[in-house]
């Protein structure tokens, strides 16, 4: 009796071992990636196109992409301010700046600000975000207006890329193989939690 009651202890014992090893492992390369030195980025999400030669100025004659004017109603406004492109609130009075040679950019997406993710808890969240494909779905849109962006360094190799569409609902990853196949639009609490990195990375609580 007793020598059953040790097994079975033992059994599950390590059934629990194996169980809690896989909810804690990452998908590669994110895996690999727990130490490396990570870049955040804000980005403008749009930019008008440059007006037509000798066309009258028409304040307020941008439009925005309905995904953009979706993600709106559906309450990007509710973002904290330093973290929503200038210009996109309705009834601001800044439309979004209009595209321009000489600016910093991050994958084509003009880039309002950046910052080292230096807290090791936030650093680890992105991670458990980005490595595991329970976070990820089929996406809904096809359409790629960023406003968030992470650089990874990789050792010896080109820095592992992600830009972060809030309003397309996905991700886009460049210089590595995204492990979660056709997996890159954003669930309800994955966008949630990415929110909250960026907001913490940025200087909010």
């Amino acid at each position: 009796m007793c020598s059953s009651a040790w097994l079975k202890a033992a059994t599950l014992g390590v059934l629990l071992f194996v169980l809690e090893g896989c909810g804690a492992s990452l998908a590669q390369p994110f895996d690999a990636m727990k130490n490396a030195p990570v870049t955040a980025y804000r980005l403008q999400n749009y930019e008008p196109p440059p007006p037509a030669p000798n066309a009258p100025a028409t304040a307020g004659a941008f439009q925005l992409p309905p995904q953009i004017q979706q993600w709106m109603t559906a309450g990007a406004a509710m973002l904290p301010p330093g973290l929503l492109p200038p210009g996109l609130i309705p009834g601001s009075s800044t439309a979004p700046v209009a595209p321009q040679q000489q600016v910093a950019r991050f994958h084509d997406f003009r880039i309002l600000g950046w910052q080292n993710m230096t807290d090791a808890k936030n650093h680890d969240e992105l991670m458990d975000i980005m490595g595991k494909e329970a976070n990820f779905e089929v996406p809904r849109e096809n359409c790629m207006f960023a406003e968030f962006g992470f650089s990874i360094a990789q050792v010896n190799q080109p820095p592992a890329d992600i830009l972060i569409s809030l309003s397309c609902n996905q991700i886009r990853s460049f210089g590595f193989a995204w492990p979660h196949g056709s997996k890159t639009g954003l669930s309800a609490d994955t966008t949630k939690r990415i929110i909250a990195v960026m907001q913490k990375n940025f200087g909010g609580t």
